[in-house]
């Protein structure tokens, strides 16, 4: 687990943003089987986390249509959420950082890690900018 203080920030750069925290599977549950959309955000504290996931994420939401709900867990430090997180994302196997869309509590659109890493923010915005567009 990592220390609160260190992963402060990286959580404050999507809560900043409109995304609510969710910390137990309970949470996780209720979340994802709203009616609506519902945009899920495995936060890590990597580096393409960093550069690509979380600025990729806050570029999509620049968009006409967007997610009516947003969503986030921490992976090594919101240990429950995000292991139900994933388990709600299978058939995709755990990873982190990754993003998954939910719609009516159905998994609609997903992406991995090896999605992410090596690519530009810009270009994560623009896959999902595509998916709300067909969502949303």
């Amino acid at each position: 687990m990592y220390p609160a203080e260190i992963v402060k920030p990286m959580r404050e750069e999507l809560t900043n943003i409109g995304f609510e925290e969710l910390t137990t599977s309970d949470d996780v549950s209720n979340a994802l089987t709203k009616k609506g959309t519902t945009l899920i955000v495995v936060n890590s504290i990597c580096g393409c986390a960093a550069a690509n996931a979380r600025p990729g994420v806050h570029y999509s939401l620049q968009n006409e249509k967007t997610p009516d709900y947003l969503v986030t867990v921490f992976a090594g430090v919101d240990t429950e959420a995000t292991k139900s997180a994933r388990d709600m994302m299978v058939p995709f196997p755990p990873s982190s950082p990754s993003i998954g869309l939910f719609k009516d509590g159905a998994l609609v659109h997903m992406i991995e890690r090896h999605h992410i890493e090596g690519r530009p923010a810009e270009l994560i915005a623009e896959n999902l900018k595509a998916a709300y567009n067909s969502h949303c």
